[in-house]
């Protein structure tokens, strides 16, 4: 039986030279009408101000690395979180002073190891509308992970039990590492969804991950290959997986095409025929 009467959660926050933003983070979490039991920033090797900003916060459990990437840095926050519950808070996002109140009152009632909410996304500093495919759902929702992330990490919180069961963030993956593990979690377990903006998620700054690889579908094409390795799935899942896994294949051999890359599209090729013939 999982004790859930007080609230025994842990904030990790990973980090890599926003000190010009991370305040902003910092002081949403500190502002929430629902106290966490410890706030972890995990400082990813960080080169500007960040040390002298976090000075300026007592109380928090600072971890430095190295860099070595979002994924091991809340890998690092997961293992030295001491609550059951884990919530993680992206440094250039924002919580609403509200969001871990109204997640654990969730939580508590409808007994769920992991919960997501709506979110505001602001880009280039104007709020804009997310599209149809990027509809947030709860449930079971694994086959509704499949075209894209439908999760962003800083509106998650989680228990500490499902990374156990499940595993941590894939830290060979450079991008697309929430993917992958929404994906290995979502076909185990249900997901409970709070249909109200909680977060705000902020991009188009220069230093997105997301900006700085292209073709974000070859990390999307790992993540899937493992799913259907993995021998987890049921038949349906299986089957939807493996169009999914087509349908992007089929993408980023036409991109390569386009640019002049059929020598690189050879190998990509390779694997399209593999799953054509499943």
């Amino acid at each position: 039986m999982i004790q859930k009467s007080l609230p025994d959660i842990s904030v990790v926050i990973p980090t890599y030279n926003r000190a010009h933003i991370l305040p902003r983070a910092l002081d949403s979490v500190l502002n929430q009408t629902l106290q966490p039991q410890e706030i972890i920033v995990v400082n990813d090797g960080s080169t500007d101000q960040t040390k002298n900003v976090l000075s300026n916060y007592p109380g928090l459990l600072v971890i430095e690395q190295e860099n070595l990437g979002v994924s091991s840095a809340r890998n690092s926050g997961i293992e030295k979180a001491s609550g059951h519950w884990i919530a993680f808070l992206d440094s250039d996002d924002e919580w609403l002073p509200d969001k871990l109140e109204k997640q654990w009152v969730a939580i508590c009632r409808d007994n769920k190891l992991i919960c997501h909410t709506e979110e505001i996304w602001i880009r280039n500093g104007k709020r804009v509308n997310p599209m149809k495919k990027h509809q947030k759902y709860g449930g079971r929702i694994y086959e509704k992970c499949l075209p894209l992330c439908v999760i962003s990490p800083s509106s998650v919180m989680i228990h500490k039990s499902v990374f156990d069961d499940i595993g941590v963030f894939d830290e060979s993956l450079e991008v697309c590492e929430d993917y992958d593990l929404w994906l290995r979690i979502c076909e185990k377990y249900p997901v409970l969804f709070i249909d109200e903006s909680l977060m705000v998620k902020y991009g188009g700054h220069e230093d997105q991950l997301s900006r700085k690889h292209w073709g974000m579908d070859r990390f999307r094409v790992q993540a899937l290959e493992k799913m259907v390795d993995s021998g987890c799935l049921n038949k349906s899942q299986r089957l939807a997986t493996i169009k999914i896994l087509i349908q992007k294949l089929e993408i980023i051999i036409n991109g390569m095409k386009k640019r002049g890359k059929d020598d690189a599209a050879v190998k990509w090729k390779v694997k399209l025929n593999k799953y054509l013939l499943m």
